[in-house]
């Protein structure tokens, strides 16, 4: 946990924090409850890297490579037609 949020800062990251700390101090002064909770959503994806702030929305860190065997050609597949009467 402590890797996580010490190492890999970018800045969509920080920014995820920094508006999320900012929503928070916003709805505490309007005393606007839900506005606290989005905050504290926010920010805490800023602070321990998920979610979108991670980067796991948008560029596509998944690998989607592919491994080709040759043990798995293609083989021909014989049909036989079935008539009904």
């Amino acid at each position: 946990m402590k890797n996580r949020i010490l190492n890999n800062w970018t800045f969509t990251r920080a920014l995820y924090l920094v508006i999320g700390i900012a929503a928070m101090i916003h709805a505490l002064k309007s005393h606007a409850w839900f506005g606290l909770a989005l905050g504290a959503y926010f920010a805490s994806m800023g602070l321990f890297a998920f979610g979108c702030a991670a980067g796991n929305c948008y560029n596509g860190t998944i690998s989607s490579e592919t491994n080709h065997n040759s043990s798995t050609d293609i083989q021909d597949v014989e049909f036989e037609e079935i008539k009904m009467k």
